[in-house]
């Protein structure tokens, strides 16, 4: 997924891009998820005052385990990002600022956090000649995991005496909880 800086004219470039299933899988390993289907990315890249705007858009198809019941459940995540891509002789060239010269430069331009400045959260740096689009890829996609699945909001779960999917049929188990660090006063006779 390159793309050489001399290939962008001044009206941009449109891109599409494929990422393989082996691919995609190899990002998504540990994180509990498994890709359906290869991601077809649609990117346009335009030169801007010495970088590269990346502006893309993918769906993403993948498979989880319900946190309830532990079924399969099936997901579509719509993608879309923009990201301002630095060359690394321009992000060289500035210098490093401790925390007091970051304040005084940043006073009255809006928040910082840690050691970049919050409009320059979006920014990354190439090496100035190629644009390697699969790790951009491969970061949005892991921004747009759920940090869990059901698959369905109505799902009930299991039963925590039998272990009985409740969505399939009831178990008639008795639930009701009692606190054990109470249950002693359940004895006690007034």
């Amino acid at each position: 997924m390159l793309v050489k800086i001399e290939e962008i004219r001044d009206a941009g470039l449109k891109v599409d891009k494929k990422m393989s299933l082996e691919q995609l899988n190899a990002a998504l390993e540990g994180s509990g998820f498994q890709a359906t289907e290869p991601l077809s990315v649609s990117a346009s890249l335009r030169k801007l005052s010495g970088g590269v705007l990346v502006e893309g858009k993918f769906t993403s198809r993948v498979v989880s385990e319900c946190k309830r019941c532990l079924t399969e459940s099936k997901l579509e995540l719509p993608v879309s990002f923009a990201i301002n891509l630095v060359p690394e002789s321009l992000a060289r060239g500035e210098d490093v600022l401790d925390e007091d010269e970051l304040a005084e430069k940043d006073k009255g331009h809006g928040e910082h956090g840690g050691s970049f400045a919050l409009d320059q959260a979006d920014e990354e740096v190439f090496d100035g000649k190629v644009i390697d689009l699969e790790p951009i890829v491969r970061e949005q996609v892991l921004l747009a995991l759920p940090m869990s699945t059901v698959c369905r909001e109505e799902c009930q779960g299991l039963c925590v005496k039998c272990g009985q999917n409740l969505n399939e049929k009831k178990c008639g188990c008795d639930t009701t909880f009692v606190d054990p660090r109470l249950a002693a006063l359940k004895n006690i006779k007034l």
